[in-house]
């Protein structure tokens, strides 16, 4: 596979003034690449619209040239000692461990292995033992998704034998290879135990695909390493009961049900001991660690915003985004823009199943973000997509190279509007900000997560964009008590405060999602695999966790569509709303835009008292949703006939424009559309879409 001849990353998504930002990146250029520091206003390539629209920031940051050197990345999980192992010659040697495999390979699959010593499994499917060029192979396949022991030995004498134990229910019977090394005793055996790949000086090779658990090495009888994977399982340390603890790579997920997992507990903390085994890919890759290039130290005087450092060497160009916050406790705008980062990150690479080819021809006319993730998965794809063995991909980092996080990236090429979603088209938010003159601050996940409501204290008003689809409880926290305290809290997008993620305690910047029970998954988590590792909590949807988004903002997730949308009808005519109709003679509201040309389509949300929506909300406008364009989420969804509503579905399939107080003087305002945002900038920002958004936001500030 082709890689991208120049692309870069940053160690941290968001900072500060005052803070250092480190910049990774690796160009095939043979001269320096240059850098160039811009602010983001807009990043939609659509020519149709105000186009890609970015300010020099040269003032922070005095462009520079720096040397170009490719950076190498390797993708799969394993594990490794932390000490040598080592064994003298004349000695029997006895390797073991459990496996659940689930994948063929052209190539060996190292389960265990310690210097010249692996146990395998082979191209043909059968276990193997191998010590330097002797290998001993049984002649029959391991079924794929079936647990076995695989137990190799190295007898005194210098012969290898491999046998493979069929466990718990099977119609198989255990078998076993055998082979003479050629040598009269047993060799010496020294270095690092590892297990899911084998160790070399170039490197790891030989992954394993499939679940491993209780791997250990005997010498004489005696145990001399063992580890159980049950142990410490939100950690990346794999604890020894004897002998040396082990480090895991490219984080395996972890919490995964054993060969001795019954269904008798879901829940890992309960039972650990049914949870002993770890899940290796040949495909894990969450942090590329490349060597930084240059770094960049914010001045105190940098506005908050969205900047991108462009790159360019060679013909090759590549724009990096990060976002800059005010100083903590010191806001400079009375507006909050919450900027969903940890929603970046989950979709970060999603290579979707209808990409095609073809898309490439409107990207080079509208100039747009040349690369797409489906054609590039060996940067590693997203929890949107598979493992490479079929498993759905649980983790996500941005300390890699994000494709789709990119200004000008088109998540959909053939679709009769921009085709925008996350970053891109976040920024019709910010453009019509700029366009309205009206100052902001932005705020990320990131800084909700660990300081709470204390890092949008001080703000009279709170905004999301398009889609905060992925969150915390302390970013939930952090919301609600900034609601409750008299903040005004703004929610325009849909299928928002959706699914519960977890945050790794000794990486923050890798995250954790569990496709539970129900709601549109683009996987199902295996029975038994619920519960987040990285904490414990039990994963899924949030309205599962008994936070359904109503009882944040008022609506919830209920219908999801084609990229299209459709315009709001006005419903409320109380006096006492006037105000947010101001200067609008229209009824009808929002029936253009450059996200599915109109504000309410994609996926949608609705009111519903029995989830939270409290009972004073005013619901202020409805879509106007065909019902052949949209589906209900599962969640809603009962049998073929019947739903929970009791009535017909399409009585439900709509996005519910609302407002309400809370006491405390705290009020919300939500729209339920993701694509609320891309009628903003419509007709150069004249529309009555754009009039509604700036008599709710002007009242709130």
């Amino acid at each position: 596979m082709k890689n991208i001849p120049l692309i870069g990353y940053t160690d941290r998504l968001s900072v500060r003034p005052g803070e250092t930002i480190a910049f990774k990146v690796s160009s095939a250029a043979t001269e320096a690449y240059s850098a160039h520091l811009v602010r983001s206003i807009s990043a939609d390539p659509n020519p149709a619209g105000c186009g890609i629209v970015e300010e020099d920031a040269s003032a922070y940051f005095t462009p520079a040239r720096f040397p170009s050197r490719e950076q190498a990345f390797q993708a799969g999980s394993y594990g490794v000692a932390h000490a040598q192992l080592t064994a003298e010659a004349g000695q029997e040697i006895k390797l073991s461990a459990i496996v659940f495999p689930t994948k063929r390979d052209d190539g060996d699959q190292v389960v265990l292995a310690c210097g010249a010593m692996e146990m395998l499994i082979t191209p043909g499917g059968g276990a193997g033992f191998r010590f330097g060029r002797a290998l001993a192979v049984t002649d029959q396949p391991l079924t794929l998704r079936r647990w076995y022991r695989l137990i190799g030995s190295l007898g005194r004498d210098g012969h290898l034998t491999i046998r493979q134990e069929p466990l718990g229910r099977s119609f198989e019977d255990a078998c076993e290879g055998y082979v003479r090394s050629g040598q009269t005793t047993a060799p010496g055996l020294s270095g690092h135990p590892s297990v899911a790949a084998r160790i070399g000086q170039t490197g790891p090779s030989g992954h394993f695909n499939g679940k491993l658990e209780a791997p250990e090495i005997q010498v004489d009888g005696q145990i001399c390493a063992a580890w159980d994977f049950s142990q410490d399982i939100h950690s990346t340390t794999a604890r020894a009961t004897t002998g040396p603890d082990m480090a895991l790579i490219n984080h395996p997920a972890r919490a995964m049900t054993g060969s001795r997992w019954d269904g008798s507990e879901m829940c890992w903390r309960h039972k650990p001991e049914h949870y002993g085994a770890i899940h290796f890919h040949d495909d894990d890759i969450y942090d590329f660690e490349w060597k930084t290039d240059f770094t960049f130290t914010l001045p105190d005087d940098m506005p908050s915003g969205i900047y991108v450092m462009r790159l360019a060497a060679g013909g090759h160009e590549d724009a990096i985004p990060f976002f800059v916050c005010a100083p903590r406790g010191k806001p400079r705008a009375k507006l909050c823009v919450l900027v969903s980062t940890f929603t970046y990150t989950i979709y970060g690479n999603h290579a979707r199943p209808d990409y095609d080819p073809s898309w490439q021809t409107r990207m080079a006319d509208w100039k747009a973000y040349p690369h797409n993730p489906a054609e590039y998965p060996q940067y590693g794809l997203s929890t949107y997509n598979y493992h490479s063995d079929g498993s759905g991909i649980c983790h996500a980092s941005h300390r890699r190279p994000l494709l789709n996080l990119r200004p000008g990236y088109l998540t959909f090429g053939d679709t009769p509007c921009s085709g925008l979603r996350h970053l891109p088209a976040d920024s019709h938010l910010i453009s019509w900000l700029h366009a309205r003159n009206i100052d902001y601050d932005l705020i990320t996940d990131h800084e909700l997560h660990c300081e709470g409501v204390d890092a949008i204290t001080g703000y009279a008003a709170l905004t999301t964009a398009s889609h905060p689809e992925y969150h915390t409880g302390e970013t939930l926290d952090a919301l609600r008590d900034f609601r409750d305290c008299g903040g005004a809290l703004h929610y325009l997008g849909g299928n928002g405060f959706y699914w519960r993620i977890a945050r790794h305690q000794e990486d923050d910047g890798l995250l954790e999602i569990r496709r539970a029970e129900d709601g549109i998954r683009a996987w199902a988590a295996e029975p038994g695999e619920y519960y987040n590792a990285f904490d414990g909590s039990y994963g899924g949807l949030w309205r599962r966790n008994a936070r359904a988004p109503q009882e944040l903002v008022g609506i919830g997730f209920a219908a999801q569509g084609e990229f299209s949308g459709a315009p709001y009808q006005r419903v409320c005519n109380d006096p006492h709303f006037d105000w947010v109709f101001q200067g609008i003679d229209d009824d009808i509201l929002g029936a253009f835009g450059f996200s599915g040309n109109g504000a309410a389509g994609y996926e949608l949300d609705h009111c519903d008292t029995r989830l939270g929506t409290p009972e004073t909300v005013t619901i202020l406008a409805r879509s106007i949703t065909h019902d052949g364009a949209f589906m209900l989420v599962p969640e809603e969804q009962l049998t073929h006939l019947t739903n929970l509503s009791g009535g017909p579905a399409g009585d439900v399939m709509h996005a519910d424009m609302i407002y309400f107080d809370v006491p405390g003087g705290g009020s919300v305002f939500s729209t339920g559309s993701i694509t609320f945002c891309g009628s903003l900038p419509w007709n150069n920002f004249d529309n009555n879409i754009s009039r509604l958004l700036e008599n709710v936001l002007r009242r709130s500030l």
